[in-house]
């Protein structure tokens, strides 16, 4: 089902990790507005590092709840294409979100209430030909345009309920957060939210030999090159930072790495 009527302007997202120097962001395109030439494309990341389903998944939770929610998002972050793995369409609170079902909506799911969900196996909802290579422009594009268009969900597709879900925010063990998302600036993303610190002055990160203590405004309330954590613009998630460094590269920290924590 679709809880947008077809007089709303039709708005659809594109995050894939397709880099722009090649012709696939706008092949992508060429595909949704010979379905649906009303719609407005927006990109929220061509950007993410390639197979990176993780950072895939980050960059739509942190972004798609500032779309009105008859937004369509069309996820293209795809290791597995041409595999076994579910093309699948889920419709939410939130949007409705068009992607292969390999994680990559994980943090979605666990922030927006799912209403429907289906496997995207109507042929008549696709490209006349399916490549095997590339399902962003033969299946998850033309999906896409037919629901902003109005096709009810439940014609691309018969319902799933088993939708594949990593747990990024749940914490690796007691008095640990997991690194999330490290952003261009090298700020590092935790699991760990502002809710999860009752007492922010107590706070106490440490990675390796490095501790960072309390809670700061922003970056401005410590020297250059001085680590601070705060709470991030992301859905109030605890980040790491240096001012006017890279807070990564110093406590060579990546996505999935472990933070021990002390409230």
């Amino acid at each position: 089902m679709m809880s947008h009527s077809v007089t709303q302007h039709p708005i659809i997202t594109l995050t894939t990790d397709f880099g722009r120097s090649d012709g696939y962001v706008g092949t992508i395109e060429g595909v949704i507005l010979g379905i649906c030439p009303a719609a407005t494309i927006t990109h929220l990341s061509h950007e993410i590092p390639p197979q990176a389903v993780e950072t895939g998944a980050f960059v739509l939770y942190q972004s798609c709840n500032y779309y009105p929610p008859h937004t369509v998002h069309c996820v293209v972050v795809d290791p597995g294409v041409g595999s076994e793995r579910r093309a699948v369409a889920v419709q939410t609170s939130i949007g409705v979100f068009v992607a292969p079902d390999n994680g990559v909506l994980s943090l979605v799911l666990a922030s927006a209430t799912v209403q429907a969900a289906v496997a995207l196996e109507n042929p008549a909802y696709r490209l006349p030909r399916t490549s095997r290579t590339f399902h962003g422009r033969d299946i998850f594009a033309p999906a896409a345009a037919h629901l902003s268009a109005g096709v009810p969900l439940a014609q691309l597709g018969p319902a799933v309920d088993d939708l594949v879900r990593l747990e990024l925010l749940s914490p690796p063990g007691p008095g640990l957060a997991r690194v999330i998302h490290v952003d261009h600036f090298g700020n590092v993303v935790l699991s760990l939210t502002a809710a999860d610190v009752p007492h922010p002055n107590n706070l106490m990160l440490t990675v390796g030999a490095s501790q960072i203590q309390g809670l700061r405004r922003t970056f401005a309330d410590v020297a250059e090159g001085e680590l601070l954590a705060y709470v991030g613009s992301s859905r109030d998630h605890i980040e790491i930072a240096m001012r006017n460094g890279n807070a990564a590269q110093s406590l060579a920290l990546r996505p999935g790495a472990v933070v021990r924590v002390t409230a």
